[in-house]
């Protein structure tokens, strides 16, 4: 399988998921917070389960954690 990142809207509502993320660290410490984030990036990883995408995944959001510093 050589599936591509896929970058376009894929979700139904951002309103929604921006208040699940922001409510899934309410109360957490910075370690917790950073804990949690771990898990959900190892969760979701696993679901998509292709290694190809998640390269691409992972070379896309550090660009853009490289580009804002």
């Amino acid at each position: 399988m050589n599936a591509a990142l896929n970058l376009k809207q894929n979700l139904d509502d951002y309103d929604d998921f921006y208040d699940m993320l922001t409510e899934s660290h309410h109360d957490l410490s910075e370690a917790q917070s950073k804990m949690l984030d771990a898990q959900m990036v190892l969760l979701l990883a696993n679901h998509i389960g292709d290694l190809a995408v998640l390269r691409q995944a992972f070379a896309l959001a550090r660009v853009t954690v490289e580009a804002s510093s």
